[in-house]
């Protein structure tokens, strides 16, 4: 219930009229189905007698079950609208809410889940959310208030009725429910655990299909497949027969109720203590009050479910993300950047798990400098990247573009002046236009086909039918070199100050490469590039080139960098 409300708050506290509504016409829809009943059986039971030896008023009677039955179908149908309105408003919410805190995840946050996982959590966890409105708080709110009020009038004819009446629906309603839930609650966490395993193991089956295929491992995660879903059967069994058994023990009670009702209601019939019209719309009445109990088995059943689903979607809503400002960033005035300026690094210390990455780490570079970073696969070069980019926080150091401290820029400004690649930069679904003009949406097509020249891909574009050419998921139509220049075209079109390419020629060959390089000072222009590669950069194209070993950078001349490079060709990945 706790963890509930914390998703769920937000969206109530600015709903509250809807959520209201939705109660009142669920409870409008009981006290007409319970007055339907209760108005039936004292119709047909007066009626019946009156025509053998009593007179009876049929015109009242037939009225309320008319005008009841209007009121129950109009009800009932605003209480679904409403009550689906808030269940599917409240999940767009949460999912609207938890998707944005993903996507503001620095990369070491994100790689602690499956990609899998984190889908199941913004479906299926999310949707298991319903439940709790729906099968929860509704039917105990109604249950609460109209068995209160029938039980009050249940006790104004039969004192000793009506609190039999609401002993049995504070034990239908309340005690049995919560044994229930705290039954299956294992069950509910072992379902939603399995429905997660299942998906993460189907999408990593499908985006490691051929190399499963290639080392022949498609039987063993085929096992894996088949236990995670015997897990998720057995655990689904669990809480069937739990809710089934619930149910069971609610219909005895109800069996219960309507005997006592039976023999209590024939004593004072019998003693003329109560009409019989009365006696048997009562009765019936008390029998469709347990009409509102059976959706409160279910949620109980369920509310394992509801509670590791509301723990999961906790899991990745509860932390700070990295460009997630807090409380006391929102307080902070934030800065603004110059067109151009001097990029510094002092000091700078990053480290995971305790252990240094870079440390002390320290670099100028002028406006319109080029610069390239190389050294061995793990000893920072990425982070560094990262760390300029604001997404990797800093152990300690300062890193400023024309005097202004990054740290103190929004999110929104820095992207602006600074454009990085990546070595994971994706390709969206979509056209070739539509992923160039992420970087620049008003980007005419002249400009597109000028940055598809200048990473040579163009001539292929015009192959596959121009920049309308669609790219499939993930640019599956494309091979891995031509994903790798559209990533960078995108990064080209960017009017960004400054340029941080990771790897920018992985996936071409030297050919390409090398003329890439050489084109690099004419697209670039007067920006400031920083060049983290493995590659041999042909002479002329860099002002300057760094060793990175140890957290720190150790500058180079051209020459001797690249003869560094060639030596070390089989330590660096």
């Amino acid at each position: 219930m706790k963890l509930w409300w914390q998703l769920a708050e937000p969206w109530i506290k600015q709903h509250w009229r809807l959520s209201l509504l939705a109660l009142f016409l669920a409870l409008s829809t009981v006290f007409a189905g319970v007055g339907l009943l209760t108005v039936s059986g004292w119709f047909l039971t007066g009626a019946f007698l009156a025509g053998s030896a009593q007179a009876f008023n049929l015109f009242l009677p037939s009225a309320l079950v008319r005008g009841m039955s209007m009121w129950r179908i109009a009800s009932r149908y605003a209480e679904r609208v409403c009550g689906h309105m808030v269940t599917l408003d409240l999940q767009a919410e949460i999912r609207t809410g938890s998707f944005a805190r993903l996507a503001a995840f620095k990369p070491a946050q994100l790689a602690q889940y499956r990609d899998g996982d984190l889908l199941a959590r913004l479906i299926n966890d999310i949707e298991r959310l319903d439940t709790f409105f729906l099968l929860i708080i509704t039917p105990v709110f109604t249950a609460v208030i109209a068995g209160a009020f029938f039980s009050l009038l249940m006790g104004t004819a039969l004192p000793m009725v009506g609190w039999i009446l609401l002993l049995v629906l504070c034990l239908a309603s309340g005690v049995l429910p919560y044994l229930l839930a705290r039954q299956t609650a294992k069950a509910g966490l072992d379902v939603q655990a399995a429905n997660a395993e299942l998906r993460a193991l189907a999408h990593e089956a499908i985006a490691a299909h051929t190399d499963l295929l290639v080392f022949g491992m498609t039987p063993m995660v085929q096992e894996q497949f088949d236990q995670a879903g015997l897990r998720l059967a057995k655990a689904q069994q669990r809480l069937t027969q739990a809710g089934s058994f619930g149910t069971l023990v609610q219909q005895l009670l109800m069996g219960a109720l309507v005997l006592a009702l039976l023999w209590l209601g024939a004593n004072a019939q019998a003693q003329q203590e109560l009409s019989a019209p009365v006696w048997v719309g009562l009765l019936l009445g008390a029998m469709g009050l347990f009409e509102i109990l059976s959706p409160i088995m279910r949620g109980a059943a369920g509310l394992g479910a509801v509670q590791a689903a509301a723990r999961r979607i906790q899991d990745i809503t509860a932390g700070t993300a990295a460009n997630t400002p807090t409380e006391t960033d929102k307080a902070l005035p934030t800065a603004m950047l110059p067109a151009t300026g001097t990029l510094q690094l002092q000091d700078i210390c990053v480290a995971y798990d305790n252990k240094p990455v870079l440390n002390g780490l320290d670099l100028y570079v002028d406006h319109g400098q080029r610069i390239a970073i190389r050294g061995l696969s793990g000893t920072g070069k990425t982070t560094l990247l990262m760390a300029i980019m604001q997404i990797q926080p800093l152990s300690s150091g300062t890193i400023t573009y024309g005097g202004v401290n990054l740290s103190t820029v929004s999110s929104p400004v820095l992207y602006r002046h600074m454009a990085l690649l990546s070595q994971h930069s994706p390709v969206f679904m979509g056209t070739i236009a539509h992923n160039l003009r992420l970087a620049d949406p008003e980007a005419p097509d002249e400009r597109l086909w000028e940055v598809l020249k200048q990473v040579h891909l163009a001539a292929h574009v015009e192959q596959i039918g121009g920049l309308d050419a669609w790219v499939g998921e993930g640019g599956n139509t494309l091979s891995t070199g031509q994903i790798r220049r559209l990533c960078l075209a995108r990064v080209l079109l960017s009017k960004a100050s400054v340029w941080l390419l990771d790897e920018p020629t992985a996936g071409l060959d030297k050919a390409t490469a090398d003329a890439w390089f050489t084109n690099l000072q004419q697209v670039a222009k007067d920006r400031t590039v920083l060049i983290v590669t493995h590659a041999d950069v042909p002479e002329g194209v860099v002002d300057a080139s760094y060793i990175l070993t140890d957290g720190r950078l150790q500058f180079q001349a051209q020459q001797k960098a690249q003869k560094n490079v060639e030596k070390n060709t089989e330590e660096w990945v």
